[in-house]
């Protein structure tokens, strides 16, 4: 009886268990997620009269509950809701739906500046006046602190009449806040509500308030007013100015503490659209997906086509390859690069040995040397040397400096670890992920940051003396400093993942130590302890570089408003330099050695020959739709991004090679699948054509092609242009012939274009596959 029951209860409790297994999976199943919904707007039944009731008619078709997030009018058509997994897939098989995509989450890419790009040359080479003030940049970030001196509108003239964007109200913000500078500032948070819940606006405001500093770093980067004594703890002391510092600015808050969703960034862009920005900055990413899944690329289609240019973050996943974000044709990826200036602290060892690293650090002086402690050593957890929160044994630290190890936390929190558990200063050595890579930061703590080379050499130190002891010496704000610019080592880079026939990055900007405006709400660490407050900071990421180019994009803009988007690139990049003035190519920081086409695309940015690049590859929306047949792409997928019905061609053979883009990604394909094709002897075959546009006067151009070995052969037919008027075009063909497959899969090479004034520079990569 006694196992009877035994088995009765065991029986009880396996059906229990099943019976709950079953109920978590059901809601799981029911579990609302946020989706994003493509409509062909084309395809409303003749029974509704406006497409917002035909989109409720449809959700409340699958939905019991429905949750209509946003609606979106310009850059795509269709809605945001909330769905769960099975809702979703009954949707998708609804008349006129194209497409239902789940959210994704992207994540944010985190003063001397014009005078190391040359705009202080020339005051009047770049347009100061009114059609600068008539050109709005969009920065689509944190939001903005907008009683910064870097959106102070003396001097400026009414608000263009072409503005039809609104100035938000909300907790800490109200319409006062913008001004003839400041625009527009609008907030957008419905999908990152539905994900994470209710904003906490202990933490955070729910409006276009910055709390953060980031989204104020790069608007003012892009656009912000001429401000004198500008400094962080008194480094970069001078002036600092936006790129465009007449420009008007609109802020679009769409990233929060939790990050930046899909459906609120694409409800930002299709408002800017609606409010007529003419630049778009976008400093974030959200992985690899292919265009008709990476809402950024959908809505960027959109902008293009209205002649809005879009200006993106490279990503900071650098220096690994295929670690791009934002690869799409239509968007100007930018990657980042350093400046002339540097902040040098010196790691001073007791045996006489001077190491230098870099450093932001403002306040008391170490009183000379101190004994010196690696974290490794000082501590019982495995990754001791990280100096990760709580993994420092106090009685080891205090009193001491300790060596810290970069990598998995961020490198200003480790010097607050090292604080918080008695220790007197800090030494960040980088790893051989970062190499040389140097940048600085406003620790809580006397500390520098060395090199791989300099923090091997001091660990060596470190750990042979049996009492090593250390000082740290600051140098304050050093400039002209050489080589420069370099290639950052976090700087995302090529090849492109999504498409290999396209060279991304496309140029590379100031990304590395930019002093620019900042949250006041904040300190420059962003740390919960630093309570610190600066008007300015400096960082670095491609999240610098991007404002830089949209604000340079600005200057075009104004100075030729019929350009388009893909003109204005063109100018940008055919114009860029891949050389130092003693002809040496640039520095790539995480090798020492040349960067490539791959790392800098097409060079780092000059905005000084950019205004007159004397020929221009143009594009329009036609190319783009005929590069996305090339693709394969289905009809649906074309119309998620064009927004209407286009069916490709069948009677014509599309191509990839064939897109008018300033540069070249040729790919040998040794297997014949791709685009390149062989002949009797084995060479591969690579075909691509180009139209250059002349947007100065009449002039003849010859062309010049360097080739990076005897394994490629480079044909252009023909060799000279002649043009005789403005806005003429002329196309040439390029035959690229790869004999064999080198040891290097990967080679570089230029093709040149010159009047004898202009030099109209397109970058080759070669890839074997």
């Amino acid at each position: 009886m006694v196992m009877f029951r035994s088995y009765i209860n065991t029986l009880l409790l396996m059906c229990l268990c099943c019976a709950l297994a079953a109920v978590s999976e059901k809601s799981k199943n029911e579990e609302r997620k946020t989706y994003i919904v493509h409509m062909a707007k084309s395809q409303m039944p003749a029974g509704f009269d406006d497409h917002n009731h035909w989109y409720d008619s449809s959700l409340r078709s699958v939905s019991g509950a429905p949750e209509m997030l946003y609606t979106y009018d310009n850059v795509v058509h269709g809605f945001a809701t909330r769905l769960t997994d099975a809702e979703a897939q009954s949707l998708e098989t609804k008349p006129g739906i194209l497409s239902v995509l789940p959210e994704m989450k992207y994540e944010l890419h985190t003063t001397r500046t014009p005078k190391f790009l040359g705009l202080d040359q020339d005051q009047a080479f770049y347009p100061e006046s009114d059609s600068v003030s008539d050109v709005v940049v969009g920065v689509f970030d944190t939001g903005v602190w907008p009683e910064s001196k870097s959106f102070d509108d003396t001097g400026l003239g009414p608000i263009p009449r072409s503005w039809k964007g609104q100035c938000e109200s909300g907790t800490n913000f109200s319409s006062a806040n913008c001004n003839r500078k400041l625009i527009g500032a609008r907030s957008f948070s419905k999908g990152y509500i539905a994900a994470l819940g209710p904003i906490d606006e202990l933490k955070e405001s729910n409006s276009p308030r910055d709390d953060d500093g980031h989204g104020t770093h790069t608007a003012s980067t892009a656009a912000g007013s001429i401000v004198p004594d500008a400094n962080l703890f008194g480094y970069a002391y001078g002036t600092a100015r936006g790129m465009a510092a007449r420009a008007r600015v609109a802020v679009y808050k769409v990233c929060w503490l939790g990050g930046c969703f899909s459906s609120d960034i694409l409800k930002a862009m299709d408002s800017a659209v609606e409010d007529n920005v003419n630049i778009m900055s976008l400093s974030l990413g959200g992985g690899m997906s292919n265009y008709y899944h990476d809402s950024v690329a959908i809505g960027a289609f959109a902008a293009t086509e209205r002649g809005i240019l879009v200006s993106c973050s490279a990503g900071n996943a650098g220096p690994s390859s295929y670690s791009l974000s934002n690869v799409a044709p239509w968007i100007t990826t930018v990657g980042a690069g350093t400046l002339d200036r540097d902040f040098p602290a010196y790691a001073s060892l007791g045996n006489g040995l001077n190491y230098s690293g870099v450093s932001l650090y403002h306040g008391h002086q170490l009183p000379g040397n101190l004994p010196f402690v690696y974290a490794a050593n000082a501590s019982d957890a495995a990754n001791g040397n990280l100096c990760m929160t709580d993994t420092l044994i106090p009685k080891k630290v205090k009193g001491k400096i300790v060596l810290c190890d970069r990598g998995m936390n961020a490198r200003v929190q480790k010097g607050s670890v090292v604080k918080a558990a008695g220790g007197m200063g800090m030494v960040l050595a980088n790893t051989d992920t970062n190499g040389d890579e140097l940048v600085a930061d406003a620790h809580l703590l006397p500390a520098t940051a060395v090199t791989q080379k300099a923090g091997d050499a001091i660990k060596s130190y470190l750990l042979n003396d049996p009492k090593p002891t250390i000082t740290i010496l600051f140098e304050g704000t050093k400039v002209g400093i050489q080589p420069s610019p370099v290639v950052a080592a976090f700087s995302s880079r090529g090849p492109n993942s999504i498409t290999s026939e396209i060279l991304k990055p496309d140029i590379i900007a100031p990304g590395v130590n930019i002093l620019a405006g900042w949250a006041g709400s904040v300190g420059p660490t962003g740390l919960v302890e630093d309570k610190r407050h600066v008007d300015f900071n400096i960082i670095s990421g491609t999240s610098m570089s991007c404002p830089h180019v949209s604000g340079l994009a600005a200057l075009l803009k104004a100075a030729h408003p019929d350009w388009s988007p893909a003109a204005i690139r063109s100018a940008l990049m055919t114009t860029a330099y891949t050389e130092y003035r003693d002809g040496k190519k640039l520095e790539d920081l995480a090798t020492g050695k040349s960067s490539t086409p791959f790392d800098h695309g097409a060079g780092h940015v000059d905005p000084v020959l950019a205004l007159n690049p004397g020929l221009v590859y143009d594009l329009k929306s036609e190319d783009y739709l005929s590069f996305l047949c090339a693709l394969d792409y289905t009809e649906s997928q074309i119309q998620l991004l064009a927004r209407r019905k286009f069916t490709c061609d069948l009677s014509k053979k599309y191509s990839v090679t064939d897109l008018n883009y300033p540069s070249f990604s040729v790919v040998f394909d040794t297997a014949q699948t791709g685009n390149s094709v062989a002949t009797d002897d084995g060479t591969a075959v690579v075909k691509y054509t180009r139209t250059l546009t002349n947007v100065d006067s009449p002039a003849t151009y010859k062309v010049s092609v360097g080739s990076p070995s005897k394994s490629v052969q480079i044909l252009v037919e023909p060799t000279t242009l002649n043009f005789t008027e403005v806005n003429q075009k002329k196309s040439y063909t390029v035959t690229f012939m790869g004999s064999s497959m080198p040891s290097n899969t990967n080679n570089f090479g230029q093709i040149e274009w010159s009047d004898g004034k202009h030099i109209v520079a397109s970058p080759i990569a070669f890839s074997w596959l």
